[in-house]
C-alpha cells in the first residue's frame, strides 16, 4: 500500500517521496532529496552566472548617446576599496531580464545573497592592483589564509568560502533601487503579503538612534586546541558559543572553552529610526502609524528627526533569539531592512504633483484676477475675511530663504489671528491644515514645550537616550497650526521663539546636544484674555503674549465681531445656505478645487524670484514712512526691522504666486497694503474708540490725500501716485475711487478730463 506525503526542505524546496515499507523508505527519500539538491544547486549556479553577465555586460547611454558599461567600473572601484556600496537599479535588471527583475521584487533577500556571491566571484577579474590601505580585519584574514595554504595537502582544492563565512570575506554591500514605476506605499497599507518583498514607503522621521557597531560574524579561539570558530549572526540577539566544536577537543574530550576575538570579528554600522505616515495619509479619527527602519553599513546617517524620507527596503519580521524566542508567542514585530534612504528636499515630493499640472490647467488657474480667485477659494464656506484669506494664501506659497555670508534669513511667513470668539479663527486653521501638503495641528492647552520641540526617549533596543521630534520638527518644510495660542504656559511658549526666527530647535538634554531643523510656518489663533477685545489696552495686554513673541509674527490680524445690520444679514444668509446645502453659496466665479490649489502652490515653490536693485529706494522710503507714522500715531503694534523683512517676504510670495522671476513694484505695494490692513485692524478701531469718533473709509482715504498735499508746494498731484500711496495704506482701488468721486461732487477735489491729475481746491 503506497501513501503520498509532502514535506518542506530547509532551503524552501518542496520534496515528494513514497513510503515503500521499512527498507525502501530511506533509499527513496535519500535518492529524491539528492536529486532535488543537485537541481537546486544547478538553478542557483544558473542564476549566479546570469547575474554575473548582467554586471559585466550591462551598458547605458551617456548624454552624447555613447554606450558605456555601468556596473563594471563600479566593480573595479569595489575591488580597489574605493567604493563600498553597489546599488543595483531594478529598472536595469528589467531591461536585461524581466523574469530576474520580478524575482528580485518577490524574494529580495535571496537575490541580494546571489548578487553578493556573483560580485565576490567577479572581483578578482577587476582587481588591477593591490590594496595599500588595509585594516586589522584584512591582515587577520590574510594571515589565516596563508596558514591554511601551508597546511593544505598537495593537490587539495578547497574553496575558502566553505571554511570562512561569506559575511566575513565580503568587504562590500549590495542594495537594490526601486523601479521607476513603483508607487510609494502608505505605512498602514503594508501587510503580511509584503514580507520578504521590496517595498517603497514614504514618511517623516520621528526618532533616530545613534550609529552603533553591529556584530555580523563572531570569531572565537579555543584555549585548549587553538582552533578558531566562526558564528554568523543574523538576528539582533544571539547566544555566544562557549564549548569548542573542533574535532581535536571532541575526540580528546578536553572541553576547551571559547573566547571571543574582537579584532577578528566582523562589525557593521547599525542605526534604527522610526518613520510616521504623513498627516494627509491618516484617516479622520485614526492615530498615525509608524514603522521601524533598520539601516546597516552605508545606509546609516542619512536621516534625522523631522526629515521627510523615502525608504526602499525589505519588509521582514524580527527574529527573536534565546529566551525571548520562547516567550514571544505567535506575534512578531516587523521592520524594514533599508536598501536606500533618500531625504526629500524642499519641494521634491511637491514637484511630483506639480509635474502633472498641464498647460491648460495653469492657464485656467491664472486667467483673469487669479489672485482674488485663489484667495476666495480658500475656505469658501467661511463668509468674508478677504484680506485674511489673501494672507493665508501667501503663507502657503511662502517666501524664499536667503543666506548672505552664512547668516540665514527665513522666508516662511508667521501669522497670528486674534479676535473675539466665533469669528471662524479655528475653522480657518483647520482648513489650512487640510490644504497644506505638510502640516501639524495642535492646541496651546494640549501642547507642552517638549511636545512642540523634541522629547528625550529611552530606546528599547539599545537602552540609550534618543530624540523624538515634536510638532514643530514634524512640520519641517510645512505648516504648523496652533490653536488657543494664548492658553499655553509661559515656559512652553518660550520654546517657539527660536523656531519663529532661526527656524531651528537647539537641544541640550540628557547629554544630547544638537540642533534640529524646524523650517515651518506658524499659523496661530488666540482669543482675548477677558472674552472680548478691549481697545483701551495694548495687544500684549489683550492676548497676554510678550512683545518679543508678537514681533516675530509677520502679520497680526484682529478679527472682531462688530454689530452691523447689513453685514449681519449677509452673514446669516450665508450660514443658513451652507447649513442647508452643505456647500458654499453661489459666487461670481467657481472656487478652485483643493487638490488643484495644492498642485499650483507646488508649482509656485519651484520659482525663486529676486528683488531688483531698482526697487531699493522705493522699499526704503516706504519703510521710513511706516516708522514715522508709527511714532506719530503711538502705534500699538510693532514696526521694526522685522516689518521690512515681512514686506520682502510677502512681495516674494506674490511674485511666486504669479510665477514671476523677479519682484515687481505692484508686489511690494500689495505687500504693504496687507501689512497696513493688518495694522489698521488693530490701530483704527483702537483710536476710534479712544477718541469717541468712528471714521469711515472715505474719511481715512481723504486724510491720506491731504497728507500728500501738505508736504509739497503744489496742491496738484498725479492720480497714479495717489492710488499707489493709498494702496500702501491698506486701501483698495475701489475705496480710493469712491472717495475721489465723493469729494469731487462737493467740489473739494478736481480731476482733469484724462483722469491723470488730482487737485485739492480747498486745501
Amino acid at each position: 500500500m503506497t501513501n503520498e506525503h509532502r514535506g518542506r526542505w530547509m532551503a524552501g524546496i518542496i520534496l515528494e517521496w513514497n513510503w515503500v515499507g521499512k527498507e525502501g523508505m530511506g533509499r527513496g527519500w535519500l535518492q529524491r532529496s539528492r536529486m532535488d539538491y543537485f537541481t537546486t544547486t544547478t538553478t542557483t549556479e544558473k542564476k549566479t552566472k546570469q547575474i554575473a553577465r548582467f554586471l559585466q555586460d550591462f551598458t547605458q547611454e551617456d548624454s552624447k548617446g555613447r554606450k558605456t558599461l555601468k556596473y563594471a567600473p563600479q566593480l573595479t572601484d569595489i575591488a580597489h576599496r574605493e567604493q563600498v556600496l553597489l546599488e543595483v537599479d531594478v529598472d536595469d535588471v528589467a531591461a536585461f531580464n524581466e523574469d530576474l527583475a520580478s524575482s528580485i521584487l518577490e524574494n529580495t533577500p535571496r537575490y541580494q545573497s546571489l548578487f553578493s556571491e556573483a560580485v565576490f566571484d567577479l572581483l578578482p577579474q577587476f582587481k588591477e592592483r593591490e590594496v595599500l590601505a588595509k585594516d586589522s580585519l584584512d591582515v587577520y584574514i590574510e594571515h589565516r589564509l596563508l596558514m591554511e595554504r601551508r597546511l593544505r595537502q598537495p593537490g587539495e582544492i578547497r574553496d575558502q568560502r566553505n571554511r570562512y563565512p561569506a559575511e566575513l570575506m565580503r568587504r562590500f554591500e549590495v542594495s537594490f533601487k526601486e523601479p521607476s514605476s513603483a508607487q510609494p506605499l502608505s505605512i498602514r497599507d503594508i501587510k503580511a503579503d509584503h514580507i520578504g518583498k521590496l517595498i517603497y514607503v514614504k514618511g517623516i522621521v520621528t526618532r533616530c538612534t545613534e550609529v552603533k557597531p553591529l556584530m555580523r560574524v563572531a570569531t572565537y579561539t579555543c584555549d585548549q586546541c587553538g582552533a578558531e570558530t566562526y558564528q554568523p549572526i543574523s538576528s539582533p540577539n544571539f547566544t555566544p558559543l562557549s564549548m569548542c566544536p573542533s574535532d581535536d577537543c571532541r575526540i580528546n574530550q578536553s572541553g576547551g572553552r571559547l573566547y571571543l576575538q574582537t579584532r577578528g570579528s566582523k562589525f557593521v554600522k547599525f542605526q534604527e529610526f522610526k518613520i510616521q505616515e504623513h498627516s494627509d495619509q491618516v484617516p479622520v479619527g485614526n492615530i498615525p502609524r509608524s514603522i521601524s527602519i533598520f539601516c546597516r553599513g552605508e545606509v546609516t546617517r542619512l536621516a534625522s528627526p523631522g526629515d521627510h524620507v523615502a525608504v526602499t527596503g525589505v519588509f521582514l519580521p524580527v527574529v527573536m533569539g534565546g529566551f525571548r524566542q520562547m516567550t514571544s508567542g505567535l506575534l512578531s514585530d516587523t521592520f524594514v531592512e533599508a536598501h536606500r534612504v533618500v531625504k526629500m528636499n524642499k519641494t521634491e515630493d511637491e514637484e511630483l504633483e506639480a509635474a502633472e499640472l498641464t498647460e491648460e490647467e495653469v492657464r485656467a488657474v491664472t486667467q483673469g484676477d487669479f489672485y482674488e480667485r485663489l484667495a476666495h477659494s480658500i475656505a469658501p464656506e467661511i463668509y468674508g475675511h478677504s484680506d485674511v484669506k489673501r494672507a493665508l494664501l501667501l503663507q502657503l506659497v511662502g517666501g524664499q530663504d536667503t543666506s548672505p555670508q552664512g547668516m540665514k534669513i527665513r522666508g516662511n511667513l508667521n501669522i497670528c489671528l486674534m479676535g473675539d470668539p466665533g469669528v471662524a479663527k479655528s475653522q480657518l486653521l483647520a482648513y489650512m491644515d487640510r490644504l497644506a501638503p505638510r502640516s501639524q495641528y495642535t492646541t496651546g492647552r494640549g501642547s507642552s514645550g517638549v511636545g512642540l520641540t523634541a522629547a528625550v526617549m529611552k530606546d528599547p533596543l539599545t537602552d540609550e537616550m534618543t530624540l523624538e521630534g515634536g510638532a514643530l520638527v514634524l512640520a519641517d518644510r510645512g505648516l504648523c497650526c496652533i490653536d488657543e495660542f494664548d492658553k499655553m504656559m509661559d515656559q512652553d511658549r518660550t520654546a517657539i521663539h527660536e523656531v519663529m526666527e532661526q527656524q531651528t530647535i537647539s537641544i541640550a538634554k540628557a547629554g544630547i546636544m544638537t540642533t534640529l531643523n524646524a523650517r515651518t510656518s506658524i499659523l496661530a489663533a488666540a482669543n482675548p484674555a477677558y472674552g472680548r477685545y478691549n481697545p483701551k489696552k495694548s495687544i500684549e495686554a489683550n492676548i497676554q503674549l510678550p512683545a518679543a513673541l508678537l514681533s516675530r509674527f509677520d502679520l497680526l490680524w484682529l478679527i472682531q465681531d462688530k454689530p452691523d445690520r447689513e453685514n449681519d444679514l449677509r452673514l446669516a444668509k450665508h450660514i443658513a445656505y451652507v447649513h442647508q446645502h452643505m456647500t458654499n453659496p453661489p459666487m461670481a466665479f467657481e472656487p478652485l478645487d483643493m487638490k488643484l490649489i495644492r498642485r499650483y502652490v507646488a508649482l509656485c515653490h519651484r520659482k525663486e524670484p529676486y528683488v531688483p536693485e531698482a526697487l531699493d529706494e522705493f522699499i526704503i522710503a516706504a519703510y521710513v514712512d511706516m516708522r514715522k507714522e508709527a511714532r506719530n500715531n503711538k502705534d500699538m503694534s510693532f514696526t521694526s526691522a522685522r516689518t521690512l523683512l515681512a514686506v520682502l517676504r510677502l512681495s516674494t510670495a506674490l511674485a511666486r504666486l504669479r510665477l514671476g522671476d523677479a519682484v515687481e513694484k505692484e508686489d511690494i505695494v500689495e505687500a504693504m497694503r496687507l501689512m497696513e490692513a493688518s495694522k489698521s485692524s488693530v490701530i483704527a478701531d483702537t483710536q476710534d474708540r479712544l477718541t469717541g469718533r468712528i471714521q469711515s473709509v472715505t474719511d481715512r482715504v481723504y486724510n491720506v490725500i491731504r497728507e500728500m498735499s501738505s508736504g509739497g508746494a503744489t496742491k496738484t498731484m498725479k492720480l497714479a501716485d495717489v492710488m499707489e500711496r493709498c494702496a500702501t495704506k491698506g486701501f483698495t482701488p475701489t475705496q480710493v475711487e469712491d472717495c475721489i468721486a465723493h469729494y469731487e461732487n462737493i467740489n473739494v477735489f478736481q480731476v482733469n478730463q484724462q483722469r491723470t491729475r488730482l487737485t485739492l481746491v480747498n486745501a
